[in-house]
């Protein structure tokens, strides 16, 4: 998986005409942060940072999982998302 394909679907995930599911937002978003930042480190929010605990525990799942694995989960998702416009 090249880095540059993985920038490309960054900037087109930018562009989908309709908002994803919050399901396959949290995806893209794990796979986001396994890619660019490695396994997740910090603390899972509390109270009610819903989001965030959701944001926290989507990454959390993904524990492991490689750069290359996380930038290539990345691009077919978002070639997927495209797929069902």
């Amino acid at each position: 998986m090249s880095t540059a394909a993985f920038e490309d679907a960054i900037k087109k995930s930018k562009t989908l005409e309709e908002k994803p599911s919050n399901e396959d937002l949290l995806k893209l978003y794990a796979y986001y942060k396994q890619a660019t930042e490695g396994d997740n480190q910090g603390e899972r929010p509390t109270g009610f940072d819903f989001k965030g605990i959701a944001k926290h525990d989507a990454w959390a799942k993904i524990k492991g999982k490689s750069k290359e694995e996380a930038m290539q989960a990345y691009v077919t998702l978002v070639e997927e998302l495209f797929s069902r416009q």
